[in-house]
């Protein structure tokens, strides 16, 4: 295969809604260009991009899919996304390094939810956007509809290139106003007909051209020069004003297909190599150093890695984007974010699961390599002596979370690599070793990332696990101010222990009074690693407790707050005021203080109200109108306050708060109450008072256990 240069390269993906058929068009286009002689099917298990055997199960993308079509001397590199959002940061990391991503709409469901999420990332990305509305063979096809939809959606923008004019199960013809033709397919799809425009239709396909190219020439002061100069834009005028406009996101052209029934794509390659943005012709990608990276295949090398994979069939796999100079085998290249070098072995082009060797891999295209020992996910590779920083990935924050434990004794370690290879692999599913939960958690976007980690573990790395509830991050704090004492004597023969106590202890806020009838000798104000803050005030008068006890008694403090009398959880935001004791010239020492100044503590802090504290979070649902009212009932049901409401579009966005508690289990249930038509984000408010029924069964339930583990 030939080294394609960067004027004849196009990076795209495939995104869109589970369902939208973004498989099915991947495969019909490497068959259109001749990369595969016969189509595969979702169903038959036998396409390209979907070759792992959980995607064989499921019967959907779970894996962004790298593949590439060489068509009329272009090379098109194309990802296949899933469009569940558990699987969102494959998207993330595809719309990082391609240059057009090109959503699908299924004509039969409009625009759903899936198609909202991922355009918040093309936006976020700044990517170019072409719409195809597929499925329009379906008896249930609205095009109509789903234009409107996309437009007033993602905004006017959205522009009609191509329209159907038969839809339904006859769907054969497609009428195309930027060519003005009319494409009649044959039954088994394939090359079309080129027909002139049925008489019937004229008017409507003269108004929808001209409205693209007043879309086209509204957009450049030149080409609306021409366009008022001679009332038309010829082709290369077109062809220009597109690409400029799709570049700077101010036209979204909509195409029509049956990826199915192989109808379409061909026109939309066609359009792919014509019009959409060549790498050349992109803004240039910024290091975090502000200094532009030009697309220059003589430039120095560098190149971005933005996945990677380890499969028995494939090894230990990193695909990377170039953005300049020219990456061949035995290349020596610098880890910019580890410093290490690395040389680069054999270089590939993938379709799939299949590879092939290539001599090199040019600015603006995408390529993989392997056996890179110490590079990872967002790391940029770049020649020795260079000082280049490419902007990392910004995955999304995690939704679920579960706790994971070894089924069998002694494979902890096995277990704790085998999530560390997981994590590599897939920067959206995170793990924590969290020591005041004595768990072990995973975090990810939804159940189901959740349960392709679990057969990762399970299946490719042979470690049987069980997936438990995950423990909730409680706080404990008070809501009153008490004065209480302990003294602590310990004789045993010999010298003894002695030591006491008087405090005085209450709830801490910012900019709170000093202590009431106290005199201040020095504060101390502790950030906690759990969070909040402990006060510690020296009131000590006349020398009834030496200096040097001090901070054994707060170390006694500090103690019973890490482990709080309530439920064992964390204390905070709390003022301590040592203001009174007693010691002893032979028996005093720092252990007697430590332990009178907890026991101080503690007694003061059961008598001063206690309150249990939760986690709560922000959380915002999109839900489609039909589902509004069974969510919003559902809320109260889980503890969720809701905030406030917005429209937006054919959806509603609700505005609440919930506690984790609750939030663990809320995935699955909004899935089902939806239909899967329903999303949300969620992000850490703070920390609120458990309701009392609540509170009370904690405490109960840690009574029992302490008492089980005596």
């Amino acid at each position: 295969m030939k080294v394609y240069d960067a004027h004849h390269i196009r990076n795209i993906a495939l995104l869109g809604h589970s369902g939208s058929g973004k498989t099915t068009f991947a495969e019909t286009m490497l068959f259109e260009s001749g990369e595969i002689s016969r189509r595969g099917s979702v169903e038959e298990r036998s396409t390209v991009s979907d070759y792992h055997d959980i995607e064989h199960e499921r019967g959907t993308s779970v894996f962004g899919s790298v593949l590439f079509a060489e068509w009329r001397d272009y090379k098109i590199n194309i990802i296949d996304t899933p469009g569940y959002d558990d699987f969102i940061g494959e998207v993330a990391s595809a719309l990082r390094v391609v240059d057009t991503g090109i959503m699908l709409l299924n004509a039969q469901n409009g625009v759903e939810v899936g198609t909202e999420i991922i355009w918040q990332y093309t936006e976020k990305f700044h990517t170019p956007i072409m719409f195809v509305a597929n499925k329009l063979d379906t008896e249930q096809s609205k095009f109509d509809k789903t234009v409107e939809q996309a437009k007033e959606r993602f905004g006017r923008e959205v522009t009609v290139v191509q329209y159907p004019l038969n839809e339904g199960h006859g769907f054969n013809s497609i009428i195309d106003v930027l060519k003005m033709t009319m494409y009649k397919f044959p039954p088994t799809g394939g090359k079309p007909e080129k027909l002139p425009i049925p008489d019937s239709e004229r008017e409507k396909a003269n108004k929808l051209h001209n409205d693209l190219i007043e879309a086209i020439a509204e957009n450049d002061e030149t080409l609306m020069n021409l366009y008022f100069e001679k009332g038309e834009l010829n082709e290369d005028e077109m062809r220009k004003g597109l690409t400029n406009s799709m570049i700077n996101r101010q036209i979204f052209p909509l195409f029509c297909a049956s990826a199915k029934n192989n109808m379409g794509s061909g026109r939309i390659m066609g359009f792919i190599e014509n019009v959409v943005p060549a790498p050349v012709e992109m803004p240039p990608e910024v290091a975090m150093s502000s200094a532009p990276i030009h697309c220059e295949e003589n430039g120095a090398p560098c190149l971005f890695v933005f996945k990677s994979i380890s499969e028995a069939h494939l090894g230990d796999m990193s695909f990377f984007r170039v953005y300049a100079g020219n990456i061949k085998p035995g290349m020596d290249l610098v880890n910019e974010q580890t410093g290490v070098a690395e040389r680069i072995g054999q270089v590939f082009v993938v379709n799939g699961k299949k590879r092939a060797d290539v001599t090199g891999i040019a600015a603006g295209d995408i390529g993989s390599t392997v056996k890179l020992k110490n590079t990872h996910v967002n790391n940029t590779l770049h020649e020795k002596g260079k000082d280049t920083s490419l902007p990392p990935i910004e995955f999304p924050a995690p939704k679920v979370r579960t706790a994971v434990v070894a089924s069998k004794k002694g494979e902890e370690d096995k277990l704790g690599l085998a999530l560390h290879h997981i994590h590599e692999e897939d920067p959206t599913i995170i793990v924590e070793h969290s020591p005041e939960l004595k768990q072990i958690l995973i975090h990810g976007q939804g159940e189901m990332h959740l349960a392709v980690a679990k057969r990762h573990l399970t299946q490719r790395f042979k470690v049987e696990v069980d997936f438990i509830e995950p423990r909730v991050p409680y706080r404990e704090t008070i809501q009153k101010k008490v004065q209480g004492m302990y003294r602590h004597k310990k004789q045993s023969g010999g010298a003894g222990q002695f030591a006491e106590v008087h405090m005085q202890v209450e709830p801490w806020h910012e900019g709170m009074p000093d202590p009431v009838g106290l005199t201040i000798r020095g504060t101390e104000t502790h950030d906690l690693p759990w969070g909040g803050k402990l006060v510690f005030v020296n009131c000590i008068v006349g020398g009834v407790i030496e200096t040097r006890f001090l901070p054994a008694i707060m170390k006694g403090v500090m103690d019973k707050m890490q482990e709080g009398p309530l439920t064992g959880s964390p204390a905070r935001d709390i003022r301590v005021s040592v203001f009174d004791g007693k010691m002893h010239a032979v028996d005093s020492n720092e252990a007697a203080f430590k332990t009178a100044g907890l026991m101080a503590f503690k007694d003061c802090f059961m008598q001063a109200d206690p309150k249990l504290l939760e986690p709560v979070y922000n959380i915002e649902i999109t839900v489609p109108d039909d589902f509004m009212g069974d969510v919003m009932s559902d809320l109260p049901s889980r503890r969720g306050m809701i905030m406030g409401m917005d429209a937006d579009g054919h959806y509603q966005k609700i505005k609440a708060q919930m506690p984790l508690a609750e939030l663990d289990k809320y995935s699955m249930a909004l899935r089902a109450m939806t239909q899967g038509r329903a999303s949300y984000t969620q992000e850490f408010a703070e920390y609120m008072p458990v309701a009392v029924n609540v509170q009370q069964k904690l405490i109960h339930d840690y009574a029992l256990h302490h008492k089980a583990d005596e």
